[in-house]
């Protein structure tokens, strides 16, 4: 297992990962909308958000890693905000956000890609990261914990107008 960048030799493979979101987990399922309906233009536009380009208002630099096995399969995906110099990110969202695909969840493929992934931050010169999960989210924040990140509180989300856990995590 390892946490590649997106790029177009895993299409089909994202292809999936995406209709495994659209069947079990429609709410989540729109956040890779895009890359269902124009692959390389979505590639594109998340190699573009590593390098700060085009970046929408309000939008830092990102970059976006899929989790995928032995047989390129998508199991998941991971973005590393550069920083979390706005209110959202600041509050409620944080340095790193990870989806794992509905079918994959619960076999510990969470865990290791956070894992994979702090490395990363800490080369981006995130000495400590943000890392935020829906309170009620239990899985989630197991996966937080089990990385080392240490609870700070719940706050209430301006955005999505929920209760978010905060954790930090130092990015080894």
């Amino acid at each position: 297992m390892k946490l590649v960048s997106p790029s177009l030799e895993f299409e089909p493979e994202f292809l999936a990962f995406y209709e495994d979101f659209y069947k079990n987990d429609v709410d989540n399922a729109e956040f890779y909308s895009d890359g269902a309906s124009d692959f390389a233009r979505y590639v594109q536009q998340l190699q573009d958000e590593a390098q700060g380009i085009n970046l929408p208002d309000g939008y830092v630099p990102c970059n976006h890693y899929w989790l995928v096995d032995d047989d390129k399969n998508v199991l998941g995906a991971i973005r590393i905000r550069h920083n979390i110099r706005n209110e959202f990110l600041a509050l409620e969202a944080g340095h790193i956000g990870y989806d794992v695909a509905p079918s994959h969840r619960g076999l510990g493929y969470g865990k290791s890609m956070l894992k994979l992934a702090l490395p990363k931050a800490k080369l981006l010169g995130i000495a400590e990261a943000l890392i935020t999960a829906d309170e009620d989210n239990i899985a989630s924040r197991k996966v937080i914990e089990s990385n080392g990140g240490r609870f700070e509180k719940v706050v209430m989300g301006k955005v999505f107008p929920e209760p978010v856990a905060r954790y930090w995590i130092v990015c080894k």
